[in-house]
Formats: C-alpha cells, structure tokens, sequence
C-alpha cells in the first residue's frame, strides 16, 4: 500500500469505528428500549433480533465494540507492517465496515427515522465512498466481491461473538450487584 493510502486510509478506519460505535454505544440501549415493542411488532420475524438487542445493556455494548477495535487495532498493525496478505485483509475488513454503514441506511429506511448510528453513517459516506473507489481501482471484481463475502462472513461471526462475551460479561455484572450476595 502507498504511503497516501495508509494515511487517508489505513489509519482512519480505527477512528472511524470509534467515531461510529461511540455515537451507537451513545444511544443503543436506550433507543432499543423505547422502540421495542413497535420494532416487535412491525417486523415480526426479527423479534429475537429485536429481544437480543434490548438485553444489551451500554456496558455489554462497550465490551463488544471494544473487542471488535482491539481486533481492528490488529489488522491495523498487521497492514503497517506489510505482513503476507496485508491488502486483502484489510481491504475485508473494510468492506465489512462498509457494508455495516450501508446496514444503517437500510435500517433507516425501513424504520422510517433515525436508528443508533445513522448520524456517522451519514457522516463517514465521503470516507467510505473513497476508500471503495481506491479498493476498485486496485482490484478485479471477482476479488473484490470475494473479499467482501469473506470480510462480511468474518464481521457476522465476530459480532456474534463479540455480542456473546459483552451479555456473558453483563451477566456476571449483574450476579454481582444483587444484594445480599457475597463476593
């Protein structure tokens, strides 16, 4: 990668993420709370989607978001140190990015109003609209959408588990502060 790409590229994405997931973990669970119940009931198949989310808590949030930057924190330093592969790995991670902003604006419209995220999905589009016109010209097509399919596929399983850990974490928060019990 170029000295230029690094910098407008490579080293911006760490703090759009925190730009991003400070603005989600900002609203998350309170905006979860209060649209629950319209969310259930408007999309009905999403309902465990919509449980899983409301449990949440803002310091499970925090643990996901944090494990995700550490693990963004390491792909980052993978690319500086030009480490086999680095290009393709970081543009997945990337395009996972990407498409987790264009998940946003999607969100947006089928609920019809704002969604925790959206202010800096709007705000990262410039950012997001360059790094994909840089990633194009780099590649094919073929490559491009393979490493996007993998980056996305990566993101799922990760926020999976990232969500997993922050509620296991949650739980034995909450185990703690119920009175009476000794720690």
């Amino acid at each position: 990668m170029s000295a230029l790409s690094v910098f407008s590229l490579v080293l911006v994405l760490p703090l759009a993420f925190l730009l991003h997931d400070g603005e989600e973990l900002a609203v998350q669970h309170r905006w979860m709370q209060a649209h629950r119940a319209e969310l259930a009931t408007r999309f009905p198949r999403l309902r465990p989607l919509v449980a899983h989310l409301s449990r949440l808590s803002t310091r499970a949030f925090a643990v996901a978001a944090m494990e995700e930057f550490v693990l963004l924190l390491v792909v980052t330093a993978y690319v500086l140190q030009q480490g086999p592969y680095c290009r393709e790995v970081w543009v997945a991670c990337f395009m996972a990015f990407a498409f987790h902003l264009c998940v946003h604006v999607g969100q947006a419209v089928l609920v019809r109003g704002y969604v925790p995220g959206l202010a800096t999905t709007i705000l990262l589009l410039p950012y997001v609209a360059y790094g994909c016109w840089s990633v194009w010209l780099s590649m094919g097509v073929a490559q491009w959408l393979a490493l996007t399919a993998c980056g996305v596929v990566v993101l799922m399983a990760n926020l999976a588990l990232a969500h997993r850990l922050g509620l296991m974490l949650q739980g034995r928060r909450d185990q703690g502060d119920r009175p009476g019990q000794t720690r």
